[in-house]
């Protein structure tokens, strides 16, 4: 790892995306320390809701408990995006838009998705507003403050494209990404002081550390490991050349969504909910509070079928069985023992079914294992609210961005041998 990231840097092209993400990323920082206007964040109270303003807070790395302009961060926009991603699937004209449209109706579908982040934005704005109007220090500062969160959460969405766009890495999962290790630091160390001062059992510190980094450790195995469809293409004659005839194969990982489906429902999950804690004592919203905190049993329910069925689908929008098909029949390739074409899309439909079954099990069992090990007395390493959660993002980003330095390294690589 940290020799492709020493490699990445001598060369000028990729040392300059390396600037440009650190540069952006710093950037968001800053904004995460710069207070919105008018209120007292001493009055601030995240302790409710089951601890599930905790979890918001930490993909928001503190700037909902520090009441900061980018408070809402990029929250909204990932619910923009499953919005969106579901109404593809349901609605003609939006899957024609984003599949045969090209270029020009993906960017117009990106511009629907950043018009309904505005709208959410905004909501959510009022929202957290309504919901601690005891820290506002006056009235007449509430349209400001809403105007602050929105104009906040759309500049980390902002941020979050630029850097998928002139730097290295997916820009909004490494925005997360920095926000959870910023929270990460401060936990471990109040981790080890309360080991200390006799708060916790040096025993089950040492459980708990073990127990991290075996997830770690499968979370980097689940991440890795794949499924190899062998694929052989036959030899055909262009001119006076001979070309083809090699055997290769076709890589399926087992967690083909990577930490998505993770991202997807807690957010899902944390919108209605942190809604619903906002209207303090209506009766449907103290239900929800009550049944649906991130502490209580159902959340964990509802948060492992989430991540379960999310796995399935996020895999299905990024891999088209029928599409890999049709251009290994194009190009001449087919998989021994299956003959090309519809044969073909639905043995690799059956294989892809298999190991994302394997990797949604993965998935949710990563994902919720910190937590019941929380409720049986074992305690998470890093703090409640980060568990697996936190830890499938950070793992998962990280390899995802190595893979990314990595595919530029080998591109460029490929470019010195053809000049």
């Amino acid at each position: 790892m940290f020799q492709s990231l020493r490699t990445a840097w001598k060369l000028p092209d990729l040392r300059k995306k390396l600037l440009m993400t650190l540069l952006l990323l710093g950037i968001y920082r800053l904004g995460s320390h710069i207070p919105a206007p008018g209120i007292d964040v001493t009055r601030i109270d995240l302790g409710g809701v089951g601890g599930l303003l905790n979890l918001v807070d930490m993909f928001a790395g503190g700037n909902l408990s520090n009441m900061t302009i980018l408070a809402l961060n990029v929250g909204p926009y990932i619910t923009a995006s499953i919005i969106f991603q579901l109404l593809v699937m349901v609605i003609p004209a939006l899957e024609r838009m984003q599949k045969d449209g090209g270029d020009e109706g993906r960017k117009k579908l990106s511009q629907y998705q950043r018009y309904a982040t505005i709208v959410l934005a905004a909501f959510q704005a009022w929202a957290l507003v309504a919901g601690f109007r005891s820290a506002i220090i006056s009235n007449s500062y509430i349209p400001l403050i809403i105007l602050v969160f929105t104009a906040g959460s759309m500049f980390s969405m902002w941020l979050g494209e630029k850097i998928t766009e002139v730097g290295i890495g997916n820009g909004i999962s490494l925005l997360i990404f920095v926000g959870i290790v910023s929270r990460l630091i401060p936990s471990l160390r109040q981790t080890v002081l309360s080991v200390g001062e006799g708060g916790l059992n040096p025993l089950l510190f040492l459980l708990s550390l073990v127990l991290s980094l075996v997830i770690i450790a499968g979370i980097v195995m689940g991440t890795q490991g794949e499924r190899r469809v062998p694929v052989q293409y036959a030899k055909r004659v262009v001119g006076r050349r001979m070309y083809g005839g090699q055997t290769t194969h076709l890589p399926m990982k087992v967690n083909q969504a990577g930490v998505i489906p993770v991202i997807f429902a807690s957010s899902l999950l944390a919108f209605p909910i942190t809604i619903a804690s906002f209207f303090g004592d209506a009766p449907w919203a103290t239900w929800i509070v009550e049944h649906l905190g991130y502490t209580s049993i159902p959340y964990q329910l509802l948060y492992a079928i989430l991540t379960f069925v999310f796995t399935f689908f996020y895999t299905a929008v990024t891999f088209n069985s029928v599409e890999v098909a049709d251009n290994m029949k194009k190009y001449g390739g087919f998989v021994p023992g299956i003959r090309p074409g519809k044969p073909t899309s639905d043995y690799l439909e059956k294989v892809l079914t298999r190991v994302t079954f394997v990797g949604a099990l993965f998935l949710t069992a990563v994902a919720v294992l910190p937590n019941v090990l929380s409720f049986v007395g074992i305690p998470a390493l890093f703090g409640g609210a980060f568990g697996g959660t936190g830890l499938i993002i950070v793992v998962g980003v990280a390899l995802d961005t190595m893979k990314q330095i990595e595919a530029q390294l080998l591109m460029r690589q490929y470019e010195g041998f053809l000049k």
